[in-house]
């Protein structure tokens, strides 16, 4: 069971009236990419998107679920987590009023694990929170900044010509920050031509546990190409290894998968398995771990950025409300929706601007309006779970 210090220590808390949540509504919808993506866990040409809102008061809040289909990138997926909302989640949130942030963590701490499916609700719950005080999310989370940076991150491709041909497209639309997918034999060779075609680029390479400590010699080769950082190269729950294979390497090394809340960040930090930390709301368990994670980070002068799970745009106003937060310092993965996505779930849809920025909407709750109609007619699954005392 999670320590109850552990759930939120912000010296500012978000505090709230309290908030009796009537219903939550557990939709998923089916999204085709517009072209495949491909990591060293596989390839998808669509996604499964679990979209979570709650009401109260005549408001509505939205959030997202991001587990994938199959158990690969996290052990959750789309059936667990559906699972654990329906039947334990929801009812903890549904029990009694909900008086901050806090106190919802710690209904849900008692359920161990599963961070995405808690994360789902606590982004429905911020959502909803922001709009009953007419705020923004970046607003209620103690965001600054009015435009974040923003990169992109490439699959891995049919050939190299098609790679590079994706990267000088997403240059030449903005983006600031290049990230290459990569696995063992899709990986020097590919960094090396990228990096003499593009000298001055932000470059980093993204293996997703791809390798083992055994090729530590290997990965060492990396640090020719003046890279920003190498993401997760080892085992997902790994940080031993990586601390051994950080001291070797001049490159830093991000921790993903293995940053799963806040004790993990700080262990991480303190034997030196990374110098950077990528932070996703749906793995460290919602905002309650994220900004407390954030808070860490910035208060030792460790650089983060925010990650992204091929997100609809509900899940993607989300992250851009997290990365207004100061210290947010490199570009996170926060694409345009028609990266991803021919048609958005959200209006008007994300856009990334000519200098490789996104605007943080001022608009009260995510600043986009969630498209109805278009959500009913991509509609795979829904329920409604009812406070019973209504």
């Amino acid at each position: 069971m999670q320590a109850q210090s552990e759930v939120l220590t912000r010296p500012v808390e978000i505090v709230s009236e309290r908030t009796e949540i009537e219903r939550v509504e557990l939709r998923t919808i089916r999204l085709p990419l517009n072209e495949p993506f491909e990591t060293s866990f596989g390839s998808i040409d669509s996604r499964l998107i679990f979209l979570v809102s709650v009401e109260a008061g005549g408001q509505t809040g939205w959030g997202e679920v991001v587990a994938a289909e199959e158990p690969r990138y996290s052990y959750e997926t789309v059936g667990t987590a559906w699972h654990v909302i329906r039947d334990y989640l929801a009812p903890a949130m549904l029990s009694a009023p909900i008086s901050d942030l806090k106190n919802l963590a710690e209904r849900f701490a008692s359920f161990r694990g599963h961070n995405m499916a808690k994360a789902g609700l606590e982004l429905a719950y911020m959502d909803l929170l922001a709009r009953v005080r007419g705020q923004s999310l970046s607003q209620l989370v103690g965001g600054e900044r009015e435009r974040i940076a923003v990169g992109v991150s490439l699959g891995i491709q049919p050939n190299l010509d098609r790679l590079l041909e994706r990267v000088d497209k997403y240059l030449s639309l903005g983006y600031q920050r290049i990230k290459l997918k990569i696995k063992p034999g899709w990986d020097i060779d590919i960094v090396r031509e990228v990096r003499r075609r593009h000298r001055d680029i932000l470059l980093s390479v993204d293996a997703n546990c791809a390798y083992t400590i055994a090729d530590e010699n290997h990965l060492r080769a990396l640090d020719y190409f003046d890279l920003l950082m190498i993401e997760q190269p080892l085992d997902h729950d790994d940080l031993i290894d990586h601390a051994k294979l950080q001291s070797k390497m001049t490159t830093p090394i991000c921790l993903d998968e293995s940053i799963t809340g806040l004790k993990r960040a700080e262990q991480a930090l303190e034997i030196g398995s990374c110098r950077i930390i990528n932070i996703k709301i749906g793995r460290v368990g919602g905002y309650s771990q994220a900004l407390v994670i954030h808070d860490l980070c910035y208060s030792r002068d460790v650089p983060i950025w925010c990650g992204g799970m091929l997100e609809s745009g509900i899940g993607r106003a989300h992250n851009i409300a997290l990365a207004s937060l100061p210290g947010f310092s490199l570009p996170g993965d926060i694409s345009a929706s028609s990266r991803y996505f021919a048609k958005d779930v959200i209006v008007p849809e994300v856009i990334v601007a000519a200098d490789g920025t996104v605007e943080v909407p001022q608009g009260s709750g995510l600043g986009f309006e969630v498209d109805l109609d278009y959500l009913k007619a991509q509609t795979v699954q829904e329920t409604k779970l009812q406070n019973r005392e209504r």
